[in-house]
């Protein structure tokens, strides 16, 4: 994974999983995405290496945009997802 940039152009919220365990992460994205609204711009943060996994098969299974997924340098798995 690339590293994923700090831009906030369009960002509505952040869900912060760092810390949380599968299936956490992915229940806690499913519920900021309902909420959010359909072209916005949504970031996670987690630490859990599944995240990696389920992130993206997240977005895939419900109409989202995985924009970029990427790994900082502390080892916190970045997401951006464009609300679909």
């Amino acid at each position: 994974m690339a590293p994923a940039p700090d831009d906030d152009a369009g960002l509505v919220g952040e869900v912060d999983a760092r810390g949380l365990l599968c299936p956490l992460p992915v229940l806690k994205t499913q519920k900021a995405l309902a909420l959010a609204p359909a072209g916005s711009t949504l970031r996670v943060l987690a630490t859990d290496p599944m995240a990696a996994i389920d992130i993206p098969h997240l977005c895939a299974e419900t109409g989202h945009t995985l924009i970029e997924s990427g790994k900082r340098a502390d080892g916190v798995l970045v997401f951006r997802i464009e609300v679909g």
